[in-house]
């Protein structure tokens, strides 16, 4: 399968599996001024604005396990962009989705100290929220993208962050393919970290670059938003 077409086999998967599953819209961050939970969730490649099908499942799953808790959600403002042609642009938009996810985990804890974070993302949103982690700026950054990547989260944000959950992370193998550096969690992340790949899916899997396979697509009912949601309002 050619790389072009990686956008467009995935939304339209995630397109048809979610249009008979998710018949209602993304909800928006809560009014309430500081809920108990917030979830900042990056989308995966090519999906519509908003948390996405898996972002959406794993939102849906959080709050009925930690209900009574108030649960606010955050979809992280990037593109999502499905054009791998264009690797400049790309990664700009990758970077653009780092500084929007920081700032907003930066924002609540800061403004609302109280309230636990849970960060997560599926395929490309993985990568957004894993960098987000990062305690450094990977070396491997070309010197041209250095002075535009944000600089690691202050070591105290970490304390309002309880989980990590990340669905269909590519793996370094994949990310090389395409140039980008592998998504190291940073240390004070790396313990309420959940990678969830499933089987058989060559994003995550150590399979080299390419297009994805079907299971890519079905984090959603595959039962890994449940078993990440767990492992989340676990650590509340």
């Amino acid at each position: 399968m050619r790389v072009r077409q990686f956008g467009r086999v995935l939304g339209a998967v995630a397109v048809t599996t979610w249009a008979a599953l998710v018949g209602v819209a993304t909800p928006s961050a809560s009014a309430q001024a500081c809920p108990d939970v917030e979830i900042v969730f990056a989308r995966g490649t090519g999906e519509a604005v908003g948390v996405g099908g898996v972002g959406q499942a794993f939102v849906d799953a959080v709050r009925a396990q930690a209900a009574p808790r108030t649960v606010s959600v955050y979809a992280v403002n990037y593109a999502a962009s499905s054009n791998f042609d264009a690797r400049d642009e790309l990664a700009r938009t990758v970077v653009e989705g780092i500084r929007d996810a920081g700032n907003r985990v930066q924002t609540i804890a800061t403004t609302c100290p109280d309230t636990r974070i849970v960060l997560g993302g599926f395929s490309q949103g993985a990568v957004v929220a894993g960098f987000v982690t990062s305690s450094t700026v990977p070396d491997a950054v070309p010197a041209s993208y250095r002075n535009a990547v944000p600089q690691p989260l202050a070591a105290e944000v970490a304390e309002h962050v309880a989980a990590v959950t990340l669905f269909g992370l590519p793996s370094p193998q994949w990310l090389g393919t395409y140039g980008s550096p592998p998504v190291v969690i940073g240390p004070l992340y790396a313990p309420k970290t959940l990678q969830l790949c499933a089987e058989g899916d060559t994003i995550c899997d150590g399979t080299p670059g390419g297009g994805p396979s079907i299971a890519h697509a079905l984090y959603g009912i595959n039962g890994m938003t449940q078993q990440g949601a767990t492992y989340a309002v676990d650590r509340l």
